[in-house]
């Protein structure tokens, strides 16, 4: 997909047509490419350091097209003729390094032309997301026509000694990189320019030629980075304004800062402190512009929200007597006019303080704003009712998905950055339901199958340097995929995935014991983050022999996927296999956990823990039905003795009561993310205790952003690739509702409203399905459907 980028990015402009995978030259995918890996000779190769790269492109003319593929490592900032035109890459492994696709030739000139590149490696200090081999940069033209941009030794490179790292301190699990430390060196300004004078600089070190993925080396041996091309875009980039100023010391603030831009005068030999309110929490690269100042320092502090005391953080609007915490930029002015500092990386934030300590010079701050990034999702979901309140959860919802997914999903932004699978799932509903947009969900899914482990199982995240093993995420992982074929619109993706999952279901077995209950299951057995005093670190209860119900369920249900999964794309066999496996696991659930006196599943077969978790997902794999699943239903919601579902396990609680027959309730259940908004959240916390949540955006909380489609307004697929539609509304006490949700064959909209005693509900649909109402079922056809039925 061609996708033009003309965005204003602080002091300069970003035009670029990315996303040209259908442009690749075969032989780019095929062949060891011409261009080779370049670095500064005499660095330290997995150390902390940010490299400049130029090259003169001379063109007789300004082609039509000019296709060129890029990559780095770490990452990298491309520049043509001065403009921004690509960063990246996008976030993977050795075995599937990345590399942007782009059009460049609308940066391109009649003559010399400036290529210029910033690439930088944080070393140990890098983000766990970030794995590396070692600081490199590769461009390699499309064809013959454009070998002239190809990187080897003509390039010249310099490390650009005024950055280092600033590691951040919190007591709190952080893993998403530096803060930096710069000094500005006005010598160094015009780096990107063509009349820049590079003559001290040395020629480029050749390090290896690049080789696609499946590419053979010599004898057969892969070695550096197997270079493959990005499936998703680049990310887009959009300029905002603080909202406000909320403290302010040592300096006038004029009326209408900071949303109007105006300077502000910090006296030498002074200090000003200023805390900036987005107004919301943000992923965003800061833009500082100031002049003059010399040796004045400048500290940029990032935060989510303010500190009563570390961790209490209360209500999110609220700043008085409260102290910032986080991550933070320091810079050392020059004194030169035209001064200007944005970060390597975005940051996130809603409160940024910026502290000013002058010397000899006063320093003017001309500037602060920032520019916006994320995936470049195209919001095409609608949701309105007679309730407004449920707007706002669903614009809540989707800005925390936002945040939450750049060039990968992120469990959050600010503290980890990494792609969990059990976040993940969500997040790709989410997608499908508010965007259509598909690209990031199969990224995620062939991350997570690319993660897979000689034993079988797959890493809880990825990428990630560090391993990290939730057995019970590869479970989710099949449900992923089984969301995928149900929701998405490419069978022969999922069929490449059936190896995979036919592994990890291997992996499993070997743990199973003659019942078909598990035991033994090495690693960190997550569930959900539950505050019952007996489930440590996430992880259920277990029976004496070390056995566990919520364990036993979740394996169950990735059997039950697996086998509709198999036998739908044509593995009869294998489906059946894994059917008869579920059914001795069902019966063996049944007879092992269920308590016939408090009529609820145990979490373990002693029947002395129970907790919502078990419950639901007896109901979810069909261990109880009918009426028994909606007697489950409303006791496991009304017995508040039960270890409770957080935020994010509620997405399993609330489908399991749907499926039982309380969906009409459904609106009722939302309490949690009306306290996030009466706390000030702009996003979902990530834990249920708000107050001291670490993370203030974890988008597995948003699922209100799939069910309030798919349950309220009752959008649901019928069946495999949402090929037909299945429309039951639970309004509950809505007397008006309607709504819009993507799909691959034209927008499924609907519209409900009361009038007197009289429901009026209409239907446009593009594909044909079936709409149920009180138990009674109607065909729906392609196109407008209009119902006339008595209250």
């Amino acid at each position: 997909m061609n996708v033009k980028i003309w965005i204003l990015y602080g002091w300069f402009t970003m035009l670029a047509t990315s996303g040209l995978a259908q442009s690749i030259h075969p032989d780019i995918l095929e062949k060891p490419w011409a261009a080779h890996w370049i670095s500064p000779a005499n660095i330290s190769p997995q150390g902390y350091g940010v490299y400049l790269f130029r090259k003169t492109l001379r063109l007789p003319t300004r082609p039509e097209q000019y296709i060129i593929h890029i990559s780095a490592d770490n990452r990298y900032k491309l520049y043509v003729n001065g403009n921004l035109a690509s960063m990246g890459p996008i976030r993977g492994d050795l075995q599937h390094w990345h590399y942007q696709t782009l059009d460049i030739s609308g940066l391109l000139k009649d003559g010399d032309n400036l290529i210029a590149a910033e690439v930088w490696n944080e070393g140990e200090f890098r983000p766990e997301a970030q794995i590396s081999l070692r600081t490199g940069l590769i461009i390699q033209g499309n064809t013959a026509s454009e070998a002239g941009i190809n990187t080897n030794e003509t390039w010249k490179t310099f490390q650009q000694t005024d950055y280092q790292p600033i590691p951040v301190k919190m007591q709190a699990y952080y893993v998403a990189g530096p803060g930096e430390f710069v000094k500005m060196n006005s010598a160094l300004r015009n780096w990107r320019n063509a009349d820049f004078d590079d003559s001290r600089w040395a020629a480029a070190r050749l390090l290896m030629p690049g080789v696609p993925k499946d590419v053979k080396g010599g004898f057969g041996t892969v070695s550096g980075w197997m270079l493959t091309p990005a499936t998703i875009p680049e990310m887009e980039l959009k300029l905002q304004r603080f909202a406000q100023v909320r403290r302010a010391a040592g300096v006038r603030i004029p009326e209408g800062y900071p949303a109007k831009a105006s300077a502000l005068t910090i006296p030498a030999h002074s200090t000003a402190t200023l805390l900036f309110d987005q107004g919301e929490l943000t992923n965003a690269y800061p833009v500082l512009s100031f002049q003059g100042g010399k040796d004045a320092s400048i500290t940029l502090h990032y935060t989510e929200a303010l500190y009563s005391k570390f961790p209490v953080k209360g209500n999110r609007n609220e700043v008085e007597g409260k102290v910032i915490i986080g991550r933070k930029d320091s810079l050392i002015a020059d004194g030169s006019p035209a001064q200007r500092f944005t970060t390597l990386q975005w940051r996130t934030f809603r409160y940024v303080e910026v502290k000013v300590i002058t010397k000899d010079e006063p320093l003017i701050l001309e500037d602060f704003s920032s520019v916006f990034t994320g995936y470049p999702f195209p919001y095409q979901a609608h949701f309105e009712s007679d309730q407004p309140e449920l707007s706002q959860i669903i614009k809540v919802g989707w800005h925390t998905a936002r945040l939450c997914a750049v060039e990968t999903y992120m469990d959050c932004p600010y503290y980890e950055q990494l792609q969990y699978i059990g976040d993940a799932r969500i997040q790709a509903l989410i997608s499908l339901y508010n965007t259509g947009d598909d690209r990031l969900v199969k990224q995620a899914l062939s991350q997570m199958d690319q993660s897979r482990q000689p034993e079988g199982v797959t890493l809880s995240r990825h990428p990630s340097y560090t391993p990290q093993y939730i057995p019970t995420f590869s479970l989710w992982y099949i449900g992923m995929l089984h969301d995928y074929w149900k929701y998405g619109n490419d069978q022969a993706f999922i069929k490449a995935k059936l190896n995979g999952v036919r592994q990890i279901l291997a992996y499993f077995q070997q743990y199973q014991q003659p019942d078909g209950s598990l035991m033994g299951l090495p690693y960190w057995v997550f569930t959900d983050w539950v505050t019952a005093s007996d489930w440590n670190d996430g992880v259920a209860p277990k029976s004496k022999d070390g056995s566990s119900c919520v364990v036993d369920l979740q394996l169950l249900w990735a059997y039950q996927a697996a086998a509709e999964l198999e036998r739908e794309l044509g593995y009869e066999e294998i489906s059946r296999r894994y059917v008869k496996q579920a059914e001795v696991l069902k019966a063996s659930v049944k007879q092992k956990y269920w308590e016939p006196r408090r009529k609820l599943f145990a979490d373990r077969m002693e029947k002395d823990r129970f907790s919502q978790h078990s419950n639901a997902l007896a109901i979810l794999t069909g261990v109880v039905t009918g009426a028994e699943a909606k007697d489950l239903a409303q006791r496991l919601l009304q017995d508040h003795n039960l270890a409770s579902a957080s935020i994010y396990f509620k997405y399993y609680l609330h489908q399991a009561c749907i499926r039982a027959g309380l969906g009409n309730e459904y609106l009722q259940w939302l309490g949690k993310w009306r306290e996030n908004l009466s706390m000030g959240l702009t996003t979902w916390a990530e834990m249920s205790d708000i107050n001291e949540s670490r993370s203030d955006c974890h988008a597995w909380g948003s699922s209100p952003n799939i069910e309030l489609y798919r349950t309220v307004l009752g959008i649901d697929s019928q069946s495999p690739g949402f090929s037909e539609v299945k429309i039951e509304p639970h309004l509950g006490n809505l007397k008006k509702a309607s709504g819009t949700i993507p799909h691959s064959q034209g927008p499924i909209t609907v519209s409900y409203e009361l009038q007197e005693s009289e429901w009026q509900m209409i239907i446009q649909t593009s594909i044909k399905g079936e709409f149920i109402w009180k138990g009674k079922s109607y065909r729906l056809k392609p196109g407008s459907n209009t119902f006339h039925i008595k209250e």
